[in-house]
């Protein structure tokens, strides 16, 4: 199992988000936790880290509770077919920018509430 240092991995992202998204949300979020230690394989779309993830010891949470370095897979919606991602800091969710409504970066998003799951790592 990969050494994880959730809070380099925080920081780096914290530092490096956009006032706007950029449309990179997963090579921002790649990159944060790549900071913190951890390689992911890399995909196309944003949609399909959460097998990437699991196979670096990240798994599954159900809970409502997001924790530091959480990580959250969305799937595709109209007109954003490659989904997004995002990872917690503790107080907001952050991909390529500090989203200031939810893990949902936007309100095409909030409408449709597409499927998504999170991930964490010990």
């Amino acid at each position: 199992m990969s050494y994880w240092d959730k809070n380099a991995a925080v920081s780096y992202l914290q530092w490096h988000a956009e006032s706007a998204s950029q449309g990179h949300c997963a090579r921002y979020v790649r990159e944060a936790i790549q900071r913190g230690g951890i390689s992911l394989m890399l995909t196309y779309s944003a949609r399909n880290y959460g097998s990437s993830l699991i196979c670096t010891g990240f798994y599954e949470v159900s809970d409502a509770n997001p924790q530091k370095g959480d990580v959250v897979v969305i799937q595709a919606i109209m007109n954003h077919p490659d989904g997004h991602m995002a990872m917690y800091d503790g107080a907001i969710w952050i991909s390529d920018f500090k989203q200031q409504h939810g893990f949902y970066p936007g309100p095409a998003y909030r409408s449709a509430r597409p499927s998504y799951k999170i991930y964490r790592h010990d």
